[in-house]
């Protein structure tokens, strides 16, 4: 597959002020993961209403860390595959939760010369040499959903998700407002960035009591029983906060197989939050918007490749989030989570 003779990404020197994308009808933030994933590429097949681009087809891989099961992913999969498919773009998914795993999936794109590779940098460390691969070969990468903190670091143009940090502190403050005393927030994956930044933005601004309780992501039923016995054992925490949605759902039958009073807030949406949102079972969530991240990151790269565009002027991260999903405003977003878009 050849590549435009585009420059290597020139830090602009006069920038604009960062551009933030949110949806007007309900801004929402939104969780990581993907049922329909898998470690084999899959190509899109998705197909749009509006018109279809008529530029030379190109190969664009989007390369996640998302688990197996968890339907964030799929969100952020349609986006991409909306975006691909009014672009002429063929876009090739992969994902693995396992950091050198993600990594050998991007040296694979690299391998098969693909025009553009969207990847996410939840242990950016170990993303790194294989990004430095990736440009050297002179394809370019956009970040997305996790590693906001490192995509200029690392030489990306562009990247499209939200400040993890800023959104745990925005829940912290919320949670100020429910008159929580003892949050206990849940981690399923130790040393994911985006997840640790989310707890410690949460203690930064909430006044009460914050603990983090680690759990295994990938067995759902271990969860359950961790934050149960966790509820059981302290009857001071008055508040879960999960960092996604299915956790979300899985915390509230904790509480109540604890006999907790405690209340459980999130991150991230997905259909079935919505209507625990609506039925009062979760009080709210923090969404970001996969949908968006994931269609943004495929057609800024065909921006590139076509017209020359830096998304944010390869110095600003768009950001898709933060924004609250309540009782006030879940019946807005509830037809369009019914649709799997958010």
């Amino acid at each position: 597959m050849s590549h435009t003779a585009l420059p290597r990404s020139p830090r602009f020197r006069r920038i604009a002020p960062a551009v933030a994308v949110a949806a007007a009808a309900a801004l929402t933030l939104a969780g990581c993961s993907s049922s329909s994933g898998g470690k084999k590429a899959a190509e899109s097949g998705a197909a749009v209403s509006a018109g279809k681009a008529d530029t030379p087809r190109m190969t664009i891989a989007m390369v996640t860390h998302a688990p197996s099961g968890d339907t964030f992913w799929d969100t952020i999969r349609k986006g991409a595959e909306a975006a691909a498919a009014k672009d002429n773009v063929k876009l090739i998914y992969s994902n693995d939760e396992t950091a050198a795993d993600q990594a050998n999936l991007v040296q694979n794109a690299i391998d098969q010369k693909v025009d553009g590779i969207a990847v996410t940098l939840a242990k950016p460390d170990a993303m790194k040499a294989v990004v430095a691969k990736a440009e050297a070969a002179g394809i370019p990468v956009v970040g997305f959903n996790a590693g906001l903190s490192e995509w200029k670091k690392q030489g990306l143009l562009s990247f499209f998700g939200q400040d993890e940090s800023v959104s745990g502190q925005a829940l912290g403050t919320k949670l100020n407002d429910t008159g929580a005393k003892h949050a206990l927030c849940v981690v399923q994956a130790q040393g994911d960035i985006n997840l640790e930044q989310r707890c410690a933005g949460v203690k930064k601004t909430f006044s009460g009591e914050t603990d983090n309780l680690y759990v295994n992501g990938t067995d759902m039923p271990s969860v359950k029983s961790t934050i149960t016995a966790k509820l059981a054992q302290d009857k001071s925490i008055d508040e879960v906060v999960t960092l996604g949605a299915p956790f979300a759902l899985t915390a509230a039958q904790a509480t109540s197989e604890a006999s907790s009073k405690a209340k459980v807030a999130t991150f991230d949406l997905n259909k079935d939050l919505i209507a625990a949102i609506e039925k009062g079972s979760i009080q709210f969530a923090v969404d970001q918007q996969p949908y968006l991240q994931g269609y943004l990151a495929v057609d800024s790269l065909w921006l590139y490749k076509t017209n020359g565009n830096y998304s944010g002027g390869g110095e600003q991260p768009i950001l898709t989030g933060p924004a609250f999903v309540d009782k006030s405003n879940v019946d807005t977003v509830a037809q369009f989570a019914a649709k799997g878009t958010r």
